[in-house]
């Protein structure tokens, strides 16, 4: 049966009856970013297919949807961050829906409903789109701009890996080519920088790009929104549908740096980051055909982060990513920076990105909110109880809290987060971890949960920004699965089926929801992706990225959906009770692994006349589960719930193993 409807309240969300309500479930999934069926990043493409292919399949097809869905409710889980990509809805061309997927993904909505889930819709961008080594946005995008997508690998614009993976050699790692989560770096990259800061600031800062009588930034944002509509009108009657993610990890582009920042000098709201370090002057001069020195920076710990350690040649063939017809280069047409006649860039206002009519601009406040704030005006207008899950770009929500605007109505504070160390270099550092915050070790269990609980804070405390505050929701956190090159897959591939193998990414795991629980905090983890596969090379389809729960790899035949054998990796780590709908306020909420034992300790509010539903799944408790109460009573338990009602005041529940 389809979830009633819940709002946000303060820093809750409630439920019509007024009760407290925690989320807890799975970003679905990580190939849903890539055409079906053969859109993964394991197989070479040039593109040149961009208008003709298909999204329907993602995240699983049809037939397939009863064993998935039964899988993830009987794991406890109670919501759903369901993926699309802008690509999905209109790779066809500007104001040509595909109608087909719009009807597929619909019926996903619609039968996720069905299985006890709530929804909210993601429009899932990385590092911008495909052609430019990530997902999201169309192809047709670059030619509408006068870019020839085809180039931009070959030119050094972007880092796209099925033009750098040698796939003569297929199922590893190829460091050489494609380095570990090198995809990220996209975003100084030319083709990237160039489109975001035109989706964001291109009325500021090319505004005489026009395009069909728009400007460039109008035009780019009213397609993302056109197909936000197509999805928004669809889902429209679902009451379990609860809002749209504003846009998925947004990028900054060239907004806020000066024209000769390399990103050389590690600052706490600017870190330095791995690969070339490119400055706006760097990618707009070499995205014209020319060849330049830069530095690569590495990360050395005894200097306390990433630092120059070499001088790379980029794009040594002089290959141009603007088409012939086109104009150029719209911030050079605009006196951003000139050719000398000597062939060589001058700077002409090194703050161009950095100042508009002589004020200091800030990305947040003059660019991304009011974005935001567009987002919920467009869905609201369709249905006015959505809710906007907020995100702004990765690194700020973690090393910067602080919203700098009036965010939508109906708000949810949707950060990130991950153990940036354990996500770069897939290993689990126990019992001593760094904590990137703060540059310190912290050791043993103990200190690793308390790092995680001050970095959740953190993020959490965003909320506090919003006057009233607003509900948290960590969109995105989770693990590696291929942890120290695939350790685990080879132990299952020698026949070792025990849940042993999955040791480290228990361990992980536990210490996140810990922190969560610790919090109250929503979350939905990253991710659940229906054709993973334990290859080095195919993971989650999608650049080598391997963080499912799920593998199809993984399933035993006749073994049942959610234990193992099942599919499902470390599935102590996620698979736990939770108190899902408190009749009150929640006190303390704590599970410990070892033992299985649960409490909960609540405000219990009479005025509540529904009871509070702990999530107690089976693979948990398969034996049945020994319930001790003080000042309230149990209810019923049935399906993997237990409903319990306390008898006003502080009550408090213990369950443990039979």
């Amino acid at each position: 049966m389809a979830p009633k409807k819940l709002s946000p309240q303060g820093e809750w969300f409630v439920d019509a009856s007024g009760r407290k309500v925690i989320l807890r479930g799975v970003n679905l999934g990580g190939d849903t970013k890539v055409p079906f069926p053969n859109g993964g990043t394991q197989f070479p493409t040039d593109f040149s297919d961009h208008k003709e292919v298909s999204f329907v399949g993602r995240p699983f097809p049809l037939s397939e949807a009863e064993i998935h869905f039964t899988r993830l409710k009987k794991w406890g889980f109670n919501v759903l961050r369901l993926l699309t990509t802008w690509e999905a809805v209109e790779h066809k061309g500007p104001n040509q829906y595909d109608e087909d997927y719009l009807n597929y993904f619909t019926e996903i909505v619609r039968l996720a409903g069905e299985y006890g889930f709530y929804v909210f819709v993601d429009f899932h961008q990385d590092v911008w789109s495909r052609m430019t080594g990530g997902d999201g946005a169309p192809g047709w995008i670059f030619e509408t701009l006068g870019i020839d997508y085809r180039k931009l690998s070959e030119a050094d614009a972007a880092i796209v890996m099925q033009r750098a993976y040698d796939y003569k050699r297929p199922g590893i790692r190829q460091e050489e080519n494609y380095p570990t989560m090198c995809w990220s770096q996209n975003y100084r990259y030319a083709g990237n920088a160039i489109l975001w800061t035109l989706f964001f600031g291109g009325k500021d800062f090319a505004p005489n790009f026009l395009i069909n009588g728009k400007n460039v930034q109008d035009y780019l944002q009213g397609h993302y929104l056109g197909c936000m509509k197509q999805i928004a009108e669809r889902v429209k009657d679902f009451d379990f549908v609860l809002g749209f993610d504003s846009l998925n990890e947004p990028g900054k582009g060239f907004i806020g740096r000066a024209m000769n920042d390399r990103g050389l000098i590690d600052k706490d709201e600017d870190p330095a980051k791995p690969g070339l370090g490119w400055s706006p002057i760097d990618a707009l001069f070499s995205s014209h055909g020319h060849s330049i020195d830069l530095p690569y920076l590495t990360l050395k710990v005894w200097r306390g982060g990433f630092v120059p350690t070499k001088t790379v040649t980029v794009n040594k063939n002089k290959v141009s990513i603007w088409s012939p017809e086109s104009p150029g280069d719209p911030f050079q047409l605009e006196g951003a920076y000139t050719i000398t006649k000597d062939g060589t860039p001058f700077i002409e206002k090194n703050d161009y990105f950095q100042k508009v009519n002589g004020r200091t601009i800030d990305f947040d406040g003059d660019y991304l909110i009011p974005f935001m704030r567009t987002v919920g005006e467009t869905i609201q207008e369709i249905r006015k109880d959505w809710m906007v899950f907020i995100e702004r770009e990765a690194t700020d929500a973690f090393s910067n809290p602080r919203l700098n605007g009036v965010v939508p109505k109906l708000s949810v504070n949707a950060a990130h987060w991950y153990d940036t160390l354990t996500l770069l270099f897939k290993k689990f550092l126990y019992p001593i971890a760094i904590d990137t915050l703060t540059k310190r070790p912290v050791f043993g269990r103990s200190g690793i949960e308390g790092m995680y609980v001050r970095q959740l804070t953190q993020i959490k405390n965003t909320a506090d920004s919003v006057p009233g505050k607003i509900p948290s929701l960590i969109g995105e956190f989770g693990i590696p699965f291929d942890l120290e090159g695939g350790k685990a897959y080879k132990e299952w591939n020698k026949g070792n089926r025990t849940p042993k193998i999955w040791k480290r990414h228990v361990m992980a795991l536990d210490a996140m929801y810990n922190a969560m629980d610790h919090l109250f905090l929503s979350n939905t983890l990253w991710n659940y992706t229906a054709s993973n596969e334990n290859d080095l090379m195919v993971g989650d389809g999608w650049n080598q990225e391997d963080l499912s729960i799920f593998s199809k790899d993984q399933i035993i035949p006749g073994s049942d959906p959610d234990v193992y054998g099942g599919g499902g990796r470390a599935i102590e780590g996620f698979c736990r009770p939770y108190a899902a709908f408190t009749q009150g306020t929640p006190l303390k909420m704590k599970y410990n692994l070892d033992n299985r034992e649960f409490r909960l300790e609540w405000n219990s509010d009479l005025s509540i006349k529904e009871p509070c539903i702990i999530k107690v799944p089976k693979f948990v408790y398969p034996n049945g589960v020994q319930v001790v109460l003080s000042n309230a009573e149990k209810i019923s338990e049935i399906d993997g719930e237990l409903l319990v009602k306390g008898n006003g005041g502080k009550a408090s529940l213990i369950l443990k193993p039979l």
